[in-house]
Parts: structure tokens; C-alpha cells; sequence
């Protein structure tokens, strides 16, 4: 392992976690001062910001990591980065606009009264101090540098909870335009600590320019659309629950998301880490070391995830009460199903990464497509029979049918091998093993030689 992998590996992995850390803090301390309405409408909220956030994200980083990671030239950099700002800003100008005019009628279709509609204008300045965030993320990244991003996520998710634990501490009301308050303020201070560690990659020069606009809109559109299809898809439970059955049940999925998202952690950060990597690969080295860069994370992600996402299948409901409380145990049955979807995400996270990486975006956006359009047709129907657990059911068999359609388009693309997976999961199990047991020899070994003497 080069020094880069060890390197982004635990500034990313470290990131994801913080992330996640803190986001089950925050979640346990809502959990406890919010009506079921409440969390409901309060996970909505966190569903719209973050679809647009992560298809914004979609369309730019990966277009702004891809063409500065490979780019020598300084002006060529310049320009990549310039542009890439100013997309963002006229994509959030647009979504701001979006919600000033709709964001009553969303709130009225998710049946969340005008709750919804005033906790995401409230939060409008959080979405313009995202437009710096995410830019120096971005920049953060494509210079193979992630301890600025790790700084900028631990900043932001720290003075988040210090709100919400002010709060709750001093006894005061709790209301979702005053937390949407503090997460504004948190991406605020999240972004001028990236500033710091990012400054010594901008030039502090504005200089967009037409060719590499369309550059970034033809590499990342496709991107923007597989993020649109691809997020939806993965928050369409909470959304048809919603529209469907009560805010109040979007608790209950809310509840499952957030301890299912644990497991996620290293999945999305090792996506973080690969991606400058196979982008490079693919034109330095070809589809062998791509393969293989693909076979091995997704080999060592499965090792660690399937121990976590088997001990919660087993024991539901008593995460569910340590995390949530006896309150929400009525999403053991949902979590257990996530989980089993869960064990199958690793493989088309990755997936979806290396296909955009290689530059076969388009392709992406096709698999990512005819997913949603089967998860909508599923849940639609298992909604509308099951109810209640409709949508858990409906994600299982639609995040079965997308697995397996990854699975024959990366047989197509690398010539992936299911057996080599499984034989990198054995070695990553072995080489542990072989480090655990050293690790105690050498105990054993200091202990008999300082009894000695």
C-alpha cells in the first residue's frame, strides 16, 4: 500500500465516520425533543437539501476531480476551477428559486403542513455557504489532499452539535427553523476552515471560461442525471412513505436510515479515495489495474460491512432502543431489511464510481435509470398491499434487481469475477489474523522478557 492510500484512507475514512458520528449524536438528541411529526418532516428536510447537495455534487466534483487531478497546466486548473464555481452557484440560485415558489406544494405533497416549507427557506443561507464548502471539497480532492475535507466535515458537525447540545442542556424549545439555523451557521464555519487548508491550491484567480463550462456540463451531465436518479433512489422509501402513508411513519424509516448508514461508512469513503485513482489508472494502465482496483475495495469493504450489517439483523431491536429508544422499535423490521439490501451496496457503490471514472458516465445515468424506475414501480405496489413496511420490502427486491444488473454490466466493462471478491474478502480476513496474532506474540514475548529480567 503506497503512502497515498494509507494516507487518504485515514483522513476519508476518519471524515465518513465524524460524519456519521456526529449525525447518530445529533439524531439521538432530536430523537428525544421532537414528536414523531417532527422527525418525520425534519428527515424530509434532510432528504430534499441532501438529493440536491449530492446530484449538485454529482455534476461537479467528479467533472472538477477528474480534469484538475489530471492537468499539469496552472491556467488549464484555473479555469477548471472557475468554471466549476460558477456552475455551482447558478445551479443554487436555481434551487433557491425552486423553493421560494414550491416549497409549499412539496410540503403539501409529503404531507408535512407549512413545517417543511419554512425549515427549507429558513435554511437558504446554508445552501449559498454550500456553494464554498463544496467548492473547496472539491478542490480539496482533486489535489489528492483529504485532510482539509476531514478538518471542514469536523468543524461543521461539531458546531452543529454544540447548538443542539446547548440547547437541550439549557431546556429551551426546540423548532426546525431553529436547528435549520444552526446547521446554516455550522456549514458556514465548516467552509472557512476548508479555506484554510485549501488555500494553498487557489490562486485566487476568476477565470471561467466557455469551453471548459461545456466541458464540465458534457462530462458531468450525465453525472447530474445518474446523481438525480441515483439519490432519489436511495431516499425514495422516505419520500413514498410520506407522500403515501404520514410524516410521522418517515420517523420510523428515518430511524432504520440512520443506523443503516453506519455500515455505509467505509463504502463512501473508499468511493472518495478510488476515484482520483481509477480515473487515472484507466489512462495510464488500462482496465487490468482497474479490475483490480474495483475487485480488491469492494473485497475489503465486504469483509468489514457484512460482520456489522449481520450483528444488527440479528439484534434489531436492540440497537433500535439504545439509538432511538423502545419508542421506534417498530423499525426493527425495516432496519433488518436495509441491512440485507446493505450487503449488497458495496458492490454497486463502487460500481457506479469506477463506470463514471473510466469516463462512461452515460452509462451510469442508463443502470441508474432503469433502477429507479423499478424501485418506483416496486414500492408503488408494495406500498399500496404491505403498507406500513411496503417501502423496506420494496427497496430489498428493487436493490436486488440493481445488483444484479451491475453485476452483468461490470462483467461486460472489466470482466469482473465474483471469485476474486470473495478470495480478497478471505485474504484481507487472513492478513488481519496475521496481524492480530503477531500483535499478541510480541506482547507475549516483552512480557517474558521483562519478567526475566
Amino acid at each position: 500500500m503506497s503512502s497515498y492510500w494509507i494516507r487518504s484512507a485515514f483522513y476519508t475514512i476518519l471524515q465518513r465516520f465524524s460524519l456519521t458520528f456526529f449525525g447518530l449524536i445529533n439524531f439521538v438528541i432530536l430523537v428525544r425533543v421532537l414528536n414523531k411529526e417532527e422527525m418525520g418532516t425534519w428527515a424530509l428536510f434532510l432528504t430534499v437539501t441532501s438529493v440536491f447537495e449530492a446530484t449538485k455534487s454529482g455534476l461537479l466534483k467528479n467533472a472538477h476531480v477528474m480534469y484538475v487531478s489530471s492537468n499539469n497546466n496552472i491556467d488549464e486548473k484555473v479555469s477548471i476551477a472557475s468554471s466549476s464555481f460558477l456552475i455551482n452557484c447558478a445551479i443554487t440560485f436555481l434551487f433557491i428559486i425552486f423553493l421560494l415558489y414550491c416549497s409549499v406544494w412539496l410540503s403539501e405533497t409529503l404531507h408535512s403542513g407549512m413545517e417543511l416549507s419554512n425549515t427549507l427557506i429558513w435554511f437558504i443561507p446554508g445552501l449559498l455557504f454550500m456553494i464554498f464548502f463544496s467548492h473547496f471539497e472539491a478542490i480539496q480532492q482533486s489535489h489528492l489532499d483529504f485532510k482539509g475535507i476531514l478538518a471542514g466535515y469536523l468543524v461543521r458537525q461539531a458546531i452543529f452539535f454544540i447548538f443542539l447540545a446547548v440547547t437541550f442542556l439549557l431546556k429551551k424549545p426546540f423548532t426546525l427553523t431553529n436547528i435549520a439555523l444552526y446547521l446554516s451557521i455550522s456549514i458556514f464555519c465548516g467552509a472557512i476552515a476548508l479555506y484554510f487548508f485549501s488555500k494553498q491550491y487557489i490562486h485566487h484567480l476568476f477565470k471561467p471560461t466557455k469551453a471548459w463550462t461545456k466541458k464540465i456540463f458534457q462530462y458531468g451531465g450525465y453525472i447530474f442525471g445518474s446523481g438525480v436518479m441515483s439519490n432519489i433512489f436511495s431516499n425514495l422509501d422516505q419520500v413514498m412513505t410520506g407522500a403515501f402513508i404520514s410524516s410521522s411513519a418517515v420517523a420510523y424509516y428515518n430511524t432504520a436510515s440512520k443506523i443503516n448508514g453506519l455500515v455505509d461508512v467505509p463504502s463512501y469513503a473508499a468511493a472518495d479515495i478510488i476515484f482520483p485513482k481509477t480515473s487515472r489508472a484507466a489512462v495510464e494502465e488500462g482496465n487490468a489495474k482497474v479490475k483490480y482496483l474495483y475487485e480488491r475495495m469492494v473485497g475489503v469493504l465486504l469483509s468489514f460491512t457484512t460482520p456489522c450489517a449481520l450483528f444488527i439483523i440479528i439484534f434489531p431491536k436492540f440497537i433500535i432502543t439504545i439509538i432511538a429508544g423502545s419508542a421506534y422499535v417498530d423499525a426493527a423490521p425495516i432496519l433488518q431489511l436495509y441491512m440485507i439490501t446493505g450487503l449488497m451496496r458495496p458492490m454497486q457503490n463502487q460500481a457506479a464510481n469506477l463506470i463514471n471514472s473510466i469516463g462512461k458516465p452515460a452509462l451510469c445515468f442508463v443502470v441508474n435509470t432503469v433502477s429507479l424506475a423499478i424501485n418506483l414501480l416496486i414500492s408503488y405496489f408494495c406500498i399500496r398491499y404491505i403498507h406500513f413496511y411496503g417501502a423496506a420490502v420494496g427497496t430489498l427486491i428493487a436493490g436486488t434487481i440493481g445488483f444484479t444488473i451491475w453485476y452483468f454490466v461490470m462483467k461486460k466493462e472489466i470482466n469482473l469475477q465474483m471469485g476474486k471478491v470473495f478470495e480478497y474478502i478471505l485474504m484481507t480476513y487472513k492478513d488481519l489474523f496475521k496481524r492480530i496474532s503477531t500483535f499478541f506474540k510480541k506482547a507475549r514475548l516483552n512480557s517474558e522478557s521483562n519478567n526475566a529480567s
